[in-house]
């Protein structure tokens, strides 16, 4: 956030970004990162980043994220990362792929039956609509994860930089709503902006029920608002400085011995 305050206003100059006290970076934060950087870039700016920690700079090399920056990318022995990646509004093919291949079939995932992982993709799919409809964001969607083996976390993150959930709500449902309490008002199962016959917040909503049993977190950053499920717990905060779109990460628990199945799916001897 204190960087795109910083910079907000840069055009046309070269902008050195100094990362000597980066003592630790969460690899998926690539996708907030790459989007204020590529923000930047739209506006004719030179972007520099320099003395970075040999054990931040392997990371974010094996995920291609400094590829963008001059580096080289490096082989990813331990098959930890899922690539940095960014995608235009209009490659939701390219963005299906993306999930089915780097993310949903990963080995650390929970096992879930053949109908649950039809459904959870689509869900995370729904994340990318959800910025293509509602963000109209015109820079594109930004995608990045990351497996932590000693943690037994993935983390899965979609960011956008568009108008925002608060406006949105706004523009679509009247609302006028501080910024956390629309993102609650949004990912209320009975509310959607979506316009048509096709429900909205379907996929939100089994996430938000599969992180339950899971144990995982789901988090969501929009404009000034922070909202994040945890234990079937949400929690919500206004952020000092705003978030320039909106920021949507899946943290799965690897540990999760668990089995997962669609109800539909279940028969009546499964059941009784």
């Amino acid at each position: 956030m204190h960087l795109h305050d910083q910079t907000k206003d840069c055009q046309s100059t070269t902008i050195n970004i100094d990362m000597t006290t980066t003592g630790w970076f969460d690899a998926d934060m690539c996708a907030a990162f790459g989007a204020i950087l590529y923000r930047l870039g739209s506006k004719l700016n030179t972007i520099q980043l320099t003395d970075i920690p040999p054990a931040v700079e392997t990371i974010l090399s094996k995920n291609g994220f400094l590829s963008n920056y001059g580096r080289v990318k490096l082989p990813d022995t331990y098959g930890t990362t899922i690539p940095y990646q960014r995608f235009d509004v209009k490659d939701d093919r390219y963005f299906a792929g993306y999930i089915e291949g780097e993310f949903v079939h990963r080995p650390e995932m929970p096992h879930m039956s053949p109908g649950l992982v039809k459904k959870f993709r689509e869900s995370v799919f729904e994340i990318f609509s959800n910025a293509v409809l509602h963000s109209r964001t015109t820079l594109g969607i930004f995608s990045c994860g990351q497996y932590f083996p000693k943690k037994h976390l993935l983390n899965f993150s979609v960011v956008d930089l568009g108008i925002g959930i608060r406006q949105n709500v706004s523009a679509r449902a009247g609302l006028d709503l501080p910024a956390e309490d629309a993102i609650v008002w949004a990912t209320n199962g009975r509310n959607t902006t979506k316009r048509g016959s096709i429900p909205g917040g379907l996929g939100l909503k089994l996430l938000k029920e599969f992180i339950g049993l899971n144990g995982g977190r789901l988090q969501i950053v929009s404009d000034a608002g922070y909202w994040c499920l945890r234990k079937d717990q949400a929690q919500t905060t206004r952020l000092r400085l705003p978030f320039p779109g909106t920021a949507v990460t899946l943290e799965i628990n690897t540990s999760d011995a668990q089995s997962y199945t669609l109800s539909s799916e279940l028969s009546e001897s499964d059941i009784f």
